[in-house]
């Protein structure tokens, strides 16, 4: 017999509470209206409340009305939901991703996945049986290749209505102060968002412009998502754009490097090189090399890093 759709709609709304609840600590109604609503399911908080009241005398869940607001959690000896849960290595991965894509998937996703993350942590909670796994988050890390730099303040609700902007491909207005001191209000096309070590970066196209810039997050003093959606320039491509040295202050100029630096420097050229046609003459103390690279104020700032230790340095188009 099938399931008739407002029946439909129901059940899948009851599997998704039933997903969420927690087993070791409780969670409240609004909480659950925020990541339903975030995971894109629209339903009032009034409308979970009641689901909730019908759950507790169909399953082993009990609600702490103790609390205000009430808190809902599975009863200890219960065996949950018979759904699949999260295994260790899922637990991981998910752990893993919280910590570093946190800033580069939209608000909303990661608010309707945040049930998960949080059972994903008590998964590895390290008084469980899952000890490798948990110490696995020990042993891994993203290393600063420069000096660390705290990242800057950015407001959540900047944010969230930039992620939501670029994820659903609407007009977004921005009140956007420059590194001069200078607040401008604009209307922008948001492209795409990049991490630079720690500081955020949104590619856009100013409303009647053709052309791209980027605007760090951390100055966005405001921002309005419009509701109006655009076409994504199809010929516009984020990974072009940072191999075009935009993010390093370049504007795709390739041209033929050339230099001498010496051995205890360049050593670790010959392990990274600069590009794939990088050519390397080794003299007594030093090396002469040359390789086609995007020229950029960071390839500057990276020679001028070296000091005396670089000297014969050529760029030819």
């Amino acid at each position: 017999m099938a399931i008739r759709p407002n029946n439909l709609n129901t059940v899948k709304l009851t599997l998704e509470i039933l997903k969420r609840i927690p087993r070791n600590r409780t969670i409240s109604a609004s909480e659950l209206h925020e990541q339903l609503t975030a995971a894109g399911i629209d339903r009032s908080r009034r409308t979970i409340e009641r689901q909730l009241e019908l759950l507790i005398d169909q399953f082993d869940i009990e609600c702490d009305s103790r609390s205000k607001p009430f808190g809902y959690r599975w009863k200890p000896q219960s065996s949950g939901l018979s759904l699949p849960t999260l295994n260790e290595q899922e637990s991981l991965l998910l752990a893993l991703a919280q910590h570093y894509l946190q800033n580069l998937l939209p608000a909303s996703v990661m608010k309707s996945m945040d049930g998960f993350f949080q059972q994903a942590r008590i998964n590895l909670d390290p008084y469980t049986n899952t000890r490798l796994e948990s110490e696995w988050l020990a042993k891994v890390r993203v290393v600063n290749e420069s000096q660390p730099l705290l990242p800057p303040v950015i407001d959540a609700g900047v944010f969230e209505a930039v992620s939501t902007a670029l994820y659903k491909n609407c007009w977004l207005t921005v009140d956007y102060e420059n590194a001069a001191g200078k607040r401008s209000e604009r209307n922008i096309m948001p492209l795409g968002l990049a991490q630079q070590g720690p500081r955020l970066y949104l590619v856009c196209r100013y409303d009647g412009f053709d052309n791209e810039r980027s605007l760090a997050i951390n100055r966005i003093k405001q921002a309005t998502v419009s509701g109006i959606n655009f076409k994504r320039p199809p010929e516009f491509s984020l990974r072009k754009y940072d191999d075009d040295g935009r993010f390093g202050f370049g504007e795709g100029q390739r041209i033929t490097l050339s230099f001498c630096i010496t051995k205890p420097a360049g050593q670790h050229l010959l392990e990274s090189r600069l590009a794939r046609d990088q050519k390397v003459v080794e003299h007594d103390d030093y090396y002469a090399i040359t390789a086609t690279v995007i020229d950029s104020g960071r390839l500057t700032w990276w020679l001028n890093g070296f000091g005396e230790q670089v000297w014969d340095v050529a760029k030819q188009l």
